[in-house]
């Protein structure tokens, strides 16, 4: 089954893939360009399987994408749900920066 014929990646599928280090890891490694598994996996101390099923995660939350040639396969990071992310979050962190302002401005107020 290709990418394209998989349902949509959730709201709760995104969260459940950046809860992890790791998986946050990887896609700062991934913010520099297509990189393979091998590359990946040099940057961690654990199994090259292991990695494989970090990114098996990500790709199902459509945060990466896979590109086999030959051998090996190749991740690119897939911005999309982030920014779908960043907009879900957007309200949150208006709310908070009105709070802050507030209490900046009671602060300021005080003798």
């Amino acid at each position: 089954m290709s990418a394209s014929d998989q349902a949509p990646a959730t709201a709760d599928d995104v969260f459940a893939a950046l809860a992890s280090p790791v998986r946050r890891d990887l896609l700062r490694l991934l913010l520099g360009g297509t990189r393979t598994v091998n590359e990946l996996a040099a940057h961690f101390d654990m199994s090259r399987p292991s990695v494989s099923e970090h990114l098996r995660v990500l790709r199902d939350a459509r945060l990466v994408s896979e590109r086999k040639a030959g051998r090996e396969r190749h991740y690119s990071l897939e911005p999309r749900p982030l920014l779908e992310l960043r907009d879900w979050l957007n309200p949150y962190e208006k709310f908070w920066r009105q709070r802050m302002r507030a209490l900046r401005d009671a602060l300021e107020e005080e003798p």
